[in-house]
Formats: C-alpha cells, structure tokens, sequence
C-alpha cells in the first residue's frame, strides 16, 4: 500500500486516523507500506552526491556486502556527522507516528545504515532479516522490529528495487535462509512485487518479511538507508554512534535513538551492527 500524505499531516507530524489505520493494517496483513513524500528533496540530493563518493571507494576496494555478498551489492551508511544528518531521516516524525502506534511505547532505533545496488550486481539470496521471536506459529506473532528505508531518488525496478513478497512475516516455520522449494511454493500462492518509491517516500517493512536484492540493470547505483525500530522489550546493543555536532536532528524524536555522540571522527565505511540485507 501507498499512502498519500497530505500538507496537514505533515504540518501536524502525525498522520490522519483514517491513515493510520490504513499504515498499521498494511504493515499487519502485508508486511510493509509506503508512505510518499515525506522528506525534504535537497536532504536526499545532499547526501546522494557524498554517498556516490563512498561508493566509488568500496567499490574500488571490491568490499561487497548484504546478504550472500554478492558482487556489486555494498553494505553502505550514510555519512554519520554533519551536514549529514537531517532530523527528517533520523527522526522523521511521520515515520515515528507510524512505527511507535506499531511498536508501543519505549521504541528505539539499533541501526543507521544502509545497502547500496550497484550497476552489474547479481541476485542475493532469498532471506529476512530477523527470525521470529517465536519459531514455528503459523500465523506468526505481531510485528517487534521494523526496517525503515529511506531512497535517494525515484526507485524502480529499472535500477534495482528490491524484491519483496507480501505476507510472507507471518510465515513461522521457516529460517532466515528461504531454499528453493519454499520459495517456489510460495510464488506459486503470492508472488514477489518490487518496492517502487518516489522520491522522498519511505518504505516500512516488518524485518521478518523476505526480500532479496535483484539485478540493477542501470548505470547509476540506487542507495538505500535503513533504520531499524524494534519494540522496547527487546534487547538492546551498543548505542549507534555519531560524531558530535548532529545532537539537534535527533531532539524530540519519538523513537528512541539510542545514540552516542563521540568528538572523533571515525571508519564508517563498511563498518556496522545490525541485519544483514
């Protein structure tokens, strides 16, 4: 499902009760919604031109990433310091109403990353990125922990949207890997979509629900920044760290950012906790 978020939702922070409502069953019957245009253009221009530079060094150091780290998939971060952090990807309040009405109170984010598709990559494996907290239950229990992507620019599967098969997080009784005949079974009954966005949308999907990243037949790589929102009885990590001087983006957020703010600057390339994706 897309959902058209209107000027007044995004001067309130908050989407309307009919959208939400609309957000919450999505993300409960399909695994996963759209919510379109939500942030600012220039943020995602801005941070397009520095994440190209950081993709032509792994690249260059052939250090791929993802599941299955398959050639010309990279396991890449937006930078994490200043000009970079904008408080409509790290703490967008629409996201955060959406994903706090799933989760409860108490929710809190564990990772700030991301996976780049580069031209000339292949298939990944078909995987989730989280088990279920109970295995075996068909249909599986609520949603515990979403993945929030933010692209860059408009996604199509002309350049590499991901796959993503619908309802497949309630699925119990089967590991994070899929094999070949659950797959095929389940193509049989509810085939794949791609996760087409515009430009400012972002993606919520719960991280049981499979997904794979495909081929990007373009020649301009399509970058994906995730977060991840779990539920707040969860366990948590070590904070995410940040380079001090971005503190602001993150004030009034209504998702936990479970953060530290350190004075050094440090190796975020290729470096990273959190799902494999």
């Amino acid at each position: 499902m897309e959902i058209a978020v209107t000027p007044q939702e995004m001067a309130d922070g908050a989407l309307s009760a009919e959208h939400l409502t609309q957000a919450l069953g999505a993300i409960e019957e399909d695994g996963y919604v759209v919510l379109e245009d939500i942030v600012d253009h220039d943020h995602l221009d801005a941070l397009h031109e520095k994440m190209t530079e950081d993709t032509n060094t792994l690249v260059g150091r052939e250090q791929w990433g993802g599941a299955g780290r398959i050639a010309n998939h990279l396991q890449q971060g937006p930078p994490p310091f200043a000009p970079f952090i904008f408080p409509d990807i790290v703490a967008n309040p629409i996201t955060n109403h959406v994903t706090t009405a799933l989760l409860g109170d108490g929710a809190y984010n564990s990772f700030y990353n991301g996976n780049t598709n580069c031209p000339g990559s292949g298939t990944q494996p078909l995987h989730m990125d989280t088990g279920h907290l109970w295995p075996d239950l068909n249909p599986s229990h609520p949603t515990a922990t979403v993945v929030v992507n933010f692209a860059l620019r408009d996604v199509t599967a002309d350049d590499g949207a991901i796959e993503i098969w619908p309802g497949t997080h309630l699925v119990g009784d089967v590991g994070r890997r899929i094999d070949d005949e659950i797959e095929e079974t389940r193509r049989a009954d509810t085939p794949p979509v791609r996760g087409e966005t515009k430009k400012g949308a972002v993606l919520i999907r719960d991280m049981r629900l499979w997904h794979r990243g495909v081929p990007n037949p373009s020649d301009m790589p399509r970058h994906m920044i995730a977060l991840v929102h779990n539920a707040s009885f969860l366990r948590r990590g070590r904070p995410l760290r940040y380079v001090t001087g971005c503190e602001a983006a993150f004030e009034g957020s209504a998702v936990e950012p479970h953060a530290e703010f350190v004075d050094e600057p440090f190796e975020y390339l290729g470096s990273y906790r959190g799902p494999n994706s």
